[in-house]
């Protein structure tokens, strides 16, 4: 489906977005951290590193504005709007300064790696969770972008499951659905 790399951003980006925006989760209002939680928040939001201790203010805000314009391109495609996802994505792209290089990691072979304009933490990560969105959306996998289907959650999720059936973003989530619709069989058969 997709590489190792684009996978590792992909799900940084649904971490930032389900971590950084607004919405419900679980069927439970969610309120996304802000002031001096976000650096601690994006912190956890984003993969282990060696080389990050904490992140500073500006970059967990760059980010989580960065997350706000992922989600609506998760929200877009989920909606059948590649359009709109792609036009998102693009302004992504354009304002991080995207681009490829080739990054060797010591006893692998060579990888091709996303940076941004800068190799800061925001812009970094930034331009790396847009090239990723960019590449499934340009594919014939932008239908393995989604929001959760269960009622009150907007959480967003990318389903690498075999034959695309996925439409929960936890198990959690589907299982709710799914004892919810097992208490309406049953009080139905009552």
């Amino acid at each position: 489906m997709f590489d190792g790399h684009v996978v590792a951003l992909l799900d940084a980006a649904v971490s930032l977005v389900n971590t950084l925006t607004d919405g419900e989760r679980q069927g439970r209002p969610y309120t996304a951290p802000r002031g001096t939680r976000l650096p601690q928040a994006v912190h956890e939001a984003l993969p282990p590193s060696p080389h990050r201790s904490s992140v500073e203010p500006g970059h967990a805000t760059h980010l989580a504005h960065t997350a706000q314009q992922m989600r609506a391109v998760f929200e877009a495609v989920d909606r059948d709007r590649l359009d709109e996802a792609a036009r998102t994505v693009n302004v992504l792209l354009l304002a991080t300064g995207a681009r490829p290089q080739l990054d060797r990691v010591e006893g692998e072979p060579w990888q091709v790696h996303f940076h941004g304009s800068d190799d800061s933490l925001s812009v970094g990560w930034s331009a790396g969770c847009a090239t990723a969105l960019a590449l499934a959306i340009g594919s014939d996998l932008a239908g393995r972008l989604g929001v959760c289907a269960a009622p009150h959650c907007d959480r967003v999720y990318v389903d690498a499951s075999r034959n695309a059936v996925r439409h929960f973003c936890s198990t959690a989530c589907r299982s709710r659905v799914k004892a919810a619709a097992f208490r309406a069989r049953k009080a139905a058969r009552d």
